[in-house]
């Protein structure tokens, strides 16, 4: 576990002893790496079962606005995408609030299969894309569910909101108002980018339903489960980036640096389960409104998470070229819609 958040063994042990683990010191722990927020952890009992810990940084840690209560968002987005027979992990135990020693925290079931870059060498051009159909149609079932408003569940940035407008701009607003706290690189500036984005808000007025969107659908955050030739979707995991808003967000991340209209498994299978994405005007502009905001976090986050200076030499030769597209696209786009 990290040493630097709610690390130690004995945390773990008090989290699992809340959860009604008769024995915890019997449990094994094992750290997972890929999160750069949240500790997570990976727990087998000794009656077999296996869980995931999360543990959130402590109070007053630096972090992005929107990261305020993520692990609530996490377990809204479980507990939803379960409702609907989606492959997720079930929520076991969450408190946000606790008391001491225990500390925040979220428990849930670990789902089989590993994450889908380390089977691409032995993936098929053909198993490749019937996989692709497969998040496709888990990917419709997602978004077919509605929230109760627009923006973050645990409302970090305040109040749900009733139009997606309204939602996304103080999503936006959030992000630069971090990027000026933490003097982060961008490669124009915060007002320049937020005059662009906000000539286009009125695109978003055009989403009128708060759907279940994840947020961060790369591939790293998809289960494959089984053996090459029969491999199948085990799991959608980290759900904390989730929020109530457009379903076409979650185009930007499942396209990562790249075009989800080229992606045409993925689409067919997203249209197969009733997914609908009409690849006008409206849905290009919106697309890349969420590809600037992904972006943005991207090249903010860096300063918080403290990045190795080759870390953040990446992110700034890799993402801030991704950003200055997607906002000429916008503004491209807004012109062809007037």
């Amino acid at each position: 576990m990290r040493t630097d958040r709610h690390e130690g063994e004995a945390a773990v042990a008090a989290i699992l002893e809340a959860a009604g683990v008769a024995d915890p010191a019997a449990a094994r722990i094992a750290p997972l790496s890929g999160g750069t927020y949240n500790t997570v952890v990976r727990v087998s009992l000794a009656d077999g079962r296996e869980w995931v810990v999360k543990i959130p940084p402590p109070a007053g840690a630096p972090g992005m606005s929107y990261e305020r209560g993520l692990l609530r968002g996490e377990a809204t987005f479980y507990r939803a995408a379960s409702a609907v027979g989606v492959p997720v992990p079930e929520v076991v135990h969450a408190v946000f609030d606790p008391a001491p020693p225990v500390v925040p925290h979220l428990v849930m079931t670990a789902r089989p299969g590993v994450p889908w870059p380390e089977q691409t060498a032995s993936m098929t051009h053909d198993e490749e894309r019937r996989l692709r159909h497969e998040v496709g149609r888990e990917v419709a079932r997602l978004h077919d569910v509605t929230g109760p408003g627009f923006g973050y569940p645990a409302q970090p940035l305040g109040p749900l909101s009733g139009t997606w407008r309204q939602a996304f701009t103080a999503m936006t607003d959030a992000v630069l108002a971090d990027a000026v706290r933490y003097r982060a690189w961008l490669p124009e500036t915060p007002d320049r980018i937020d005059a662009t984005m906000g000539a286009a808000s009125d695109v978003l007025d055009h989403v009128v339903r708060p759907a279940l969107v994840h947020f961060d659908l790369w591939q790293g955050n998809l289960l494959l489960d089984g053996e090459p030739g029969s491999l199948a979707l085990g799991g959608i995991i980290d759900g904390e980036r989730m929020f109530w808003g457009d379903p076409a967000a979650d185009f930007v991340s499942l396209a990562l640096f790249a075009d989800i209209e080229h992606d045409t498994d993925f689409l067919a299978g997203y249209a197969a389960a009733g997914g609908q994405a009409d690849f006008g005007t409206s849905l290009r502009l919106r697309v890349a409104l969420y590809r600037c905001y992904l972006y943005l976090i991207m090249l903010v986050e860096a300063v918080p998470r403290g990045y190795t200076a080759e870390h953040a030499a990446w992110t700034r030769e890799t993402v801030g070229p991704e950003l200055e597209a997607a906002l000429r696209d916008v503004a491209r786009l807004a012109g062809a819609s007037r």
